[in-house]
């Protein structure tokens, strides 16, 4: 995949994602990602940290499953249900981005998920 890392002079330097990515190649669209395991069972329950580690873990799969790795992710939307979770997401993710690289991100904290064992769910979009 060739891409384009955009960050304008004009806006305050990003730390822990880009303003955005210019990217060819096909699109792939991997859905909301939350802290289940392949059992099928909630791993982490009661811990950001643990949460985002699988959350990460279950990204990587996909993407890999499509060919790609996580370098090919050029778009991230978090969502979080308490905003203290953040360091705990971004420490995960810096794991997974290698050679400083990160996508154009987005963070939201929201009143819920899909269930009330989720503490966050990201999803991404990558280009293959």
């Amino acid at each position: 995949m060739a891409f384009q890392v955009i960050n304008p002079s004009v806006l305050p330097t990003p730390t822990g994602y880009n303003h955005a990515i210019r990217a060819s190649g096909t699109p792939l669209f991997i859905s909301g990602q939350v802290s289940i395991g392949a059992d099928g069972r909630t791993v982490g329950k009661g811990d950001p940290a643990a949460q985002a580690a699988q959350v990460f873990a279950n990204l990587k799969s996909v993407v890999e499953a499509a060919g790609g790795s996580m370098n090919d992710i050029v778009k991230l939307t978090t969502y979080a249900v308490d905003l203290a979770y953040r360091p705990a997401i971004a420490e995960a993710r810096a794991k997974v981005f290698a050679g400083g690289y990160y996508p154009a991100s987005t963070f939201v904290v929201v009143s819920g998920l899909a269930s009330p064992d989720f503490l966050l769910e990201i999803e991404a979009v990558a280009m293959l």
